[in-house]
């Protein structure tokens, strides 16, 4: 089951993360990027497939220049509902501290396969390592590759940018977090607390 991992790690006791259990979109399929404050701050990118978000994490957040690579470690599954997911996931549970939904949107695979369905062709290129994509969302727009690292461990992917009219040099996704994010506030709290703790 595609959510076995993402049910076992978590306290749904404790959490106010949604339990696990499969679900499509009507029409287009949709994707997700979450800011994570965890242990270290980083951007959580989802893929709509097979009823659940194929998910990676993404240290520096996703760009829109071509030149980043960002890296992206492919993590387990998660629900559907996650994507509407903003809150704080309490200390002593799987991925503790404060989430915010950065974008979001729809989005469609780059290569038109009159064969397979949109679904079909992206699962087909996950398998392969190489997907290749266009997302509609707030923020980020346009063509996009998620690729597969060779010689390194499993679950280490690429995610670049193409050049297309959406492209963006010198782009920071923090510089393009809101003002009022509560990750930030969060995050600015525990600051200030580590250095009250370390006065004291």
């Amino acid at each position: 089951m595609a959510l076995k991992d993402y049910n076992e790690k978590r306290k749904f006791n404790e959490t106010s993360e949604p339990k696990g259990k499969t679900k499509k979109s009507k029409d287009q399929l949709i994707f997700v990027v979450q800011r994570h404050a965890a242990s270290h701050l980083h951007y959580d990118f989802r893929l709509e497939m097979e009823g659940v978000l194929k998910s990676w994490a993404v240290p520096k957040g996703p760009s829109l220049d071509p030149k980043d690579k960002r890296l992206a470690m492919m993590v387990e599954d998660h629900p559907y509902d996650y994507k509407d997911f903003e809150g704080n996931i309490p200390e002593g549970n799987y991925g503790a501290g404060q989430v915010e939904v950065w974008d979001s949107g729809t989005y469609e695979p780059l290569e038109e396969n009159n064969k397979l369905s949109d679904e079909k062709e992206l699962l087909k290129e996950l398998h392969a390592g190489s997907l290749k994509f266009i997302l509609h969302g707030k923020k980020l727009k346009g063509e996009f590759a998620l690729v597969k690292m060779k010689n390194t461990e499993g679950n280490s992917w690429l995610l670049i940018k193409h050049k297309d009219e959406y492209a963006e040099t010198n782009y920071d996704a923090e510089e393009n977090t809101s003002a009022k994010s509560l990750v930030t506030k969060f995050l600015e709290e525990k600051k200030s607390l580590k250095s009250s703790r370390k006065k004291s």
